[in-house]
């Protein structure tokens, strides 16, 4: 073996010993995915995103003797999720735009962590905004490229018909503004852009020029998404690294998957 493989082996090895003793703390960043989980609602006169549904095959019985399992339908959008640039008009020409041809390498990866928790507390339409992206940065320094930038807004803690927020116009949750994203896409070349939320839009961002600006930017540059997230409250603003890998679904536009962070012990929050 060369010097190169034997230190990347040890790296490895030590790696795997460090999850072992709790030095790096695996934090799970995904919702139970069950069928009264909320999912999307768009306007009727739109194709909707199913539930998710089980139905039981057999349970150690006549239909199966030794074994239990289940089929199950859902939407690939359905709760917490990963979307492919395929999924959005921006980026349905690009190579490699669907979840079974991105590169594996691209699930794993490094997070900043933007809280606008408290903000949201208070305004259920917040903003992300460039002057919050930039004094974040002042304070961490700047979003390294080809990162994950994750939107704490401690919306997960909600349930039920308070998490959608659904009124008259529509959803109310938070989440970026066109400049926020063009700053995070183009000028900081991000990976992808994660949330807490139904969508990695806000629930009005119908309204923004371009409308849903988070899928507008993001998958007509080639970057993910990730949404319906929890936990985003244990992770520090810097430091943690990410898996994120949907199912290899052929030409899949997204995918319910099971999202982990990896925290050194120390930098964790909570």
């Amino acid at each position: 073996m060369t010097t190169a493989v034997l230190n990347a082996s040890s790296m490895l090895t030590e790696f795997a010993a460090a999850i072992a003793t709790g030095e790096i703390e695996v934090v799970d960043l995904t919702h139970t995915l069950d069928p009264d989980f909320p999912v999307i609602i768009l306007p009727p006169e739109f194709g909707q995103c199913a539930r998710f549904r089980m139905e039981e095959i057999s349970a150690y019985d006549h239909r199966g003797p030794g074994w239990k399992w289940y089929n199950f339908t859902c939407c690939e959008h359905t709760g917490t999720h990963f979307d492919a640039p395929i999924h959005w008009v921006s980026g349905r020409d690009l190579p490699n735009n669907a979840v079974d041809t991105i590169p594996p390498e691209h699930f794993v990866g490094p997070v900043c962590v933007i809280d606008c928790s408290e903000g949201s507390k208070t305004d259920d339409d917040f903003e992300l905004t460039p002057d919050i992206i930039l004094a974040w940065e002042r304070q961490h320094g700047q979003i390294p490229e080809d990162s994950w930038v994750f939107m704490r807004t401690d919306w997960s803690k909600r349930s039920g018909a308070e998490y959608l927020n659904m009124r008259k116009d529509g959803q109310h949750s938070p989440g970026p503004t066109p400049e926020a994203m063009r700053l995070l896409v183009d000028d900081r070349n991000i990976r992808g852009f994660g949330t807490e939320t139904v969508g990695t839009d806000a629930g009005q961002a119908m309204h923004y020029s371009p409308p849903m600006p988070a899928h507008y930017y993001l998958h007509g540059a080639g970057r993910y998404g990730l949404q319906c997230m929890r936990n985003l409250d244990l992770l520090p603003p810097t430091g943690a690294i990410l898996f994120s890998a949907p199912l290899k679904i052929k030409q899949g536009t997204g995918s319910p998957l099971r999202v982990l962070a990896l925290v050194p012990k120390e930098a964790a929050n909570g």
